[in-house]
């Protein structure tokens, strides 16, 4: 039996539901359950309580880290292989480079957001400026007075309106600007691009045995547009495949959350 955690928003609602028939077909018997948040996902996952879970970068961290042999990863969306973090500042800026930055105004996304609040921080300290002594100005997505309900889409905004000399998106972010959002990308102008990471991920307890894990991983990258089960998928998680998955790529995650106090 494969029992699949997600957190409560609408879209893993929907994907929980779709995952119901795929799994169904591929003759996996499968349950799910949505929880509150991050945390109380992981730790029913320790518990437990469920054997797969659909993961933040974050959370899969903390689930690995749980158990000796830690928790292998058995699928991923394409869009979470390779993932980066982009400063951003407008075109006609005068910042060229991260060594610009003291004395200006930098923009993060959520506190929460791994790719735009925790490891922009860790990038900045990383490259010898602390935000909150070399920065006028370093707030997060709750500190100031938002363009827009998405915290990434807010950070550019931001930065187009003056309010803030540069920020920190994602590259999938940047991508979507102009389709999803009318913003013209053009606008902006990319100073600094992070090493590629892993992102989010279906992460297995360790005693998924191998046969099992490998069901599980064939059912979802046999994922695709080809019928409405598929499209529902793809659509609740903004991608367009599952790929098998990997277990390398979040270490920088795990690095910066160590130094930030997130994980110990």
């Amino acid at each position: 039996m494969i029992r699949l955690g997600a957190t409560g928003s609408q879209s893993h609602l929907d994907l929980c539901r779709a995952l119901e028939t795929v799994f169904r077909r591929s003759g996996v018997e499968f349950d799910w359950v949505l929880y509150s948040g991050y945390d109380e996902m992981v730790a029913a996952f320790v518990r437990g309580e469920i054997n797969l879970a659909w993961n933040g970068p974050l959370s899969h961290v903390k689930m690995r880290r749980a158990f000796p042999e830690g928790a292998p990863v058995v699928a991923l969306r394409d869009v979470d292989v390779g993932f980066t973090t982009r400063f951003i500042t407008r075109a006609d800026s005068a910042i060229d480079t991260v060594e610009d930055l003291p004395g200006a105004r930098f923009a993060f996304a959520a506190r929460d957001s791994v790719e735009a609040g925790l490891l922009p921080v860790y990038f900045l300290k990383g490259m010898g400026i602390n935000p909150s002594r070399q920065l006028a100005a370093a707030d997060f997505f709750d500190q100031r007075e938002p363009l827009h309900p998405s915290d990434q889409v807010d950070v550019a905004l931001q930065v187009l309106n003056q309010s803030y000399d540069a920020g920190a998106v994602s590259g999938r972010t940047l991508e979507t600007l102009s389709d999803r959002h009318g913003i013209d990308p053009g606008a902006l102008r990319v100073f600094w691009r992070s090493p590629g990471y892993s992102h989010c991920c279906f992460t297995a307890r360790p005693e998924v045995d191998a046969r099992e894990a490998a069901q599980v991983t064939a059912a979802l990258v046999s994922v695709d547009d080809s019928d409405e089960i598929g499209r529902a998928v793809l659509k609740a998680e903004a991608c367009d495949r599952l790929v098998p998955g990997i277990d390398d790529g979040w270490e920088l995650v795990e690095a910066a959350a160590l130094a930030e106090g997130l994980i110990w």
